[in-house]
């Protein structure tokens, strides 16, 4: 059987879905739900499921940054979004971090169970190339597909939201299908992949997830540079482990975050050094050194003169 997590802040949608839908017709079952983003990372790096039904937005976690997190850690788990958004730009930014769906809410069950269906044919698809390589196959979960790389990316993704569903079937209509999220518009990387697993739909969505989560992080740094922020400090803000970020980090720029923390600082204190009235110890600290010696050393690393040099040339 697949496993299912479903993640949503609304109790009757992750009711509904989890009673209302065939999901045994499809060999899964719900083995973990959650009510917000946190929880649902907590969730999904216990049980490791193979695939997830998320909301996009949900309190405490934008709900990219989630994906995004969980496809730099989970690169073959397969997602699909449920969502009361309507905007295109939103839906592509999803699409490329490798979303196998994309639903807009309320929908029927023609429509959840087509994603539903599509996700389990990625697997099983998956599980057909790992006995080829490996006999006796592997373990179904997530992080242990021998073949790897069936994001199931959509191609694209229109509006057009299904009609809901009344009665008591109305508490699984949680999500409508966009027209480029049917099956003959979606992609599917292990259909068209080598034994090996390569693939390059799964290569870029976690590509772009990098890069994503890149972007957060170090607008968080420059948000808050001044403060003793730290890599764990700032792996939590934006969902992943310490490991995590700083192999993104060192991937996407080259640095380390000391460095880039860093660079952020001295390019600050360039600023402040234009104000002749302000002492080079109290641009330090402004910046957020608590030694002006530790400040004095990194700044003519950088810069290739003292601070007081730069700020003579400058004023």
């Amino acid at each position: 059987m697949y496993k299912v997590a479903i993640i949503d802040d609304e109790p009757i949608i992750v009711e509904g879905l989890s009673r209302v839908v065939p999901w045994e017709k499809y060999h899964c079952q719900v083995a973990g739900t959650a009510g917000n983003g946190q929880e649902g990372l907590k969730i999904i790096r216990e049980i490791r499921p193979d695939m997830i039904f998320s909301d996009i937005s949900m309190p405490g976690m934008d709900g990219l940054t989630m994906i995004a997190a969980l496809r730099v850690e989970f690169p073959d788990m397969l997602i699909t979004i449920l969502t009361g958004f309507r905007d295109f730009d939103f839906a592509q930014k999803a699409i490329r971090l490798g979303v196998s769906r994309f639903l807009l809410k309320p929908s029927n069950m023609d429509e959840i169970e087509e994603a539903l269906a599509f996700m389990t044919e990625s697997l099983d698809r998956r599980k057909a190339g790992a006995g080829v390589n490996a006999a006796g196959g592997g373990n179904e979960g997530a992080s242990g597909s021998a073949v790897a790389g069936d994001t199931g990316t959509a191609g694209s993704a229109s509006t057009s939201g299904g009609a809901g569903m009344s009665g008591a079937s109305g508490a699984a209509g949680v999500a409508g299908s966009a027209n480029g999220a049917s099956a003959g518009g979606a992609q599917s990387g292990a259909g068209e992949s080598s034994d090996t697993g390569d693939s390059g739909d799964s290569g870029d969505s976690e590509k772009t997830a990098g890069s994503f989560l890149v972007k957060n992080a170090l607008r968080y740094m420059e948000e808050h540079y001044r403060e003793r922020i730290t890599l764990a400090e700032v792996a939590d803000k934006i969902y992943v482990s310490q490991w995590h970020l700083s192999k993104l980090l060192n991937r996407h720029t080259g640095n380390s975050f000391s460095e880039l923390l860093n660079h952020i600082r001295i390019e600050k204190a360039k600023e402040l050094l234009k104000d002749p009235s302000k002492r080079i110890g109290d641009v330090s600290e402004d910046v957020g050194f608590l030694d002006v010696a530790h400040f004095s050393r990194v700044f003519k690393k950088q810069e290739g003169i003292s601070a007081n040099e730069y700020r003579n040339k400058r004023i």
